[in-house]
């Protein structure tokens, strides 16, 4: 018997408007309470979504990044009020872009240094790329230099792209605002510093091995890539094309393992790995990390001005944590989740959710550009509540 007929009407809605295809898992308690999938991985030849299929996490990662390196908090190799520059000196003199009075754009010194905790916290004051504000086109400028010498037969790796990002005058002083960016990334660099192994090796080890996450990775093997979900841009009739210009980040030879969007997983592996945290960070008998750092993880990290700067539609009720959204508010978000629940989305709009209280644990996947999130994730949300 469908525990959710709600939700699978909701998912069916959704591809007749979005997605060529979607899938959820929903597990709670010690069981799988819900798979369901609808629609194709691939229009053109029809190829159904199974549970199986492989998908672009892209910002989901940042979950796993962030357990990752809490992993070697619990080992004591660095506070999160340590200075970055202790690890990686490139940014041992942050600058930041400011504007005068009379509007005049200026450099000067940062007001203190990125701390650790900034970089989980995304309040390091480095952005993403774009043209919205200097520092943000300032790195648009180094990533395309970063990609033309990776054209050009040049080996680069996350420490290239650490120092690169370094010359970037920052948005802002660390810790006084929240700007979504490269942040997690050069988290991922920190990682193999700490442990002295690559960042897919050390995950691979320490959680998808672990884990029994057989398919998710930042690199997809030859004898796995008809398992891939296609992507699919859409234009605001409905029509949808197929995108397949991003996809050289996963092939051999990109440009670095990216540990704020470079993973690809399964509805499968990744609801495993949503299991163990929603458990307190133990799965079957093995602890990966203390039920006391998780709290301190999904905890709400950011002050008023903070709060002010993180007002995506979408995370309306939400505090953030180190690397996740935190419902600190279900009034202001409309939503009928408890306190507490927490978990993050990825740029194609996959989306997952974990509730301790609830034992509850959400993981959906589509590959759809714009992504629709803003729409579907509350909805989801909703729904599934609505159905304990």
């Amino acid at each position: 018997m469908d525990r959710f007929p709600r939700l699978s009407e909701l998912l069916q809605r959704f591809i007749e408007k979005g997605p060529a295809g979607c899938s959820c898992i929903i597990a709670q308690g010690n069981e799988v309470v819900y798979e369901q999938s609808f629609g194709y991985a691939d229009l053109e030849t029809k190829r159904p979504i199974r549970p199986d299929t492989i998908f672009r996490i892209y910002s989901m990662t940042k979950i796993i990044t962030c357990t990752a390196a809490l992993m070697l908090y619990e080992r004591g190799l660095y506070l999160l009020n340590d200075p970055l520059e202790e690890y990686l000196p490139e940014f041992s003199s942050p600058q930041v872009y400011r504007y005068s009075p009379t509007g005049v754009l200026t450099t000067s010194p940062a007001a203190g240094p990125i701390r650790i905790k900034d970089l989980f916290t995304m309040t390091s004051g480095l952005t993403y790329g774009g043209d919205k504000q200097e520092t943000a086109r300032t790195i648009a400028g180094i990533m395309q230099q970063l990609r033309s010498s990776q054209e050009n037969g040049e080996t680069l790796n996350v420490r290239d792209l650490t120092k690169a990002l370094s010359a970037a005058p920052l948005a802002f002083d660390p810790g006084t605002h929240w700007q979504y960016g490269f942040s997690h990334d050069i988290l991922g660099a920190l990682i193999e510093i700490w442990s002295g192994k690559s960042l897919g090796q050390f995950l691979k080890e320490e959680l998808f091995d672990p884990l029994g996450m057989e398919d998710t990775f930042f690199r997809i093997p030859d004898d796995k890539l008809d398992r891939l979900c296609s992507m699919y841009d859409r234009t605001e009739d409905g029509t949808l094309t197929k995108n397949t210009r991003m996809d050289a980040n996963y092939q051999p030879g990109a440009l670095f393992e990216s540990g704020g969007g470079g993973l690809l997983s399964t509805t499968t592996d990744y609801i495993r790995f949503a299991r163990m945290l929603t458990a307190g960070g133990t799965w079957e008998g093995k602890q990966f990390l203390s039920s006391h750092t998780l709290r301190l993880m999904t905890t709400n990290h950011l002050g008023t001005q903070q709060l002010a700067d993180y007002h995506w539609p979408q995370q309306a009720g939400y505090g953030y944590g180190l690397g996740v959204r935190v419902m600190i508010d279900p009034p202001a978000g409309g939503s009928n989740s408890n306190p507490g629940e927490f978990g993050w989305s990825g740029m194609a709009g996959s989306w997952t959710l974990m509730d301790p209280e609830a034992e509850l644990s959400v993981v959906y996947m589509q590959q759809l550009l714009p992504n629709l999130e803003s729409y579907h994730h509350p909805r989801m949300r909703n729904v599934i509540y609505g159905s304990l």
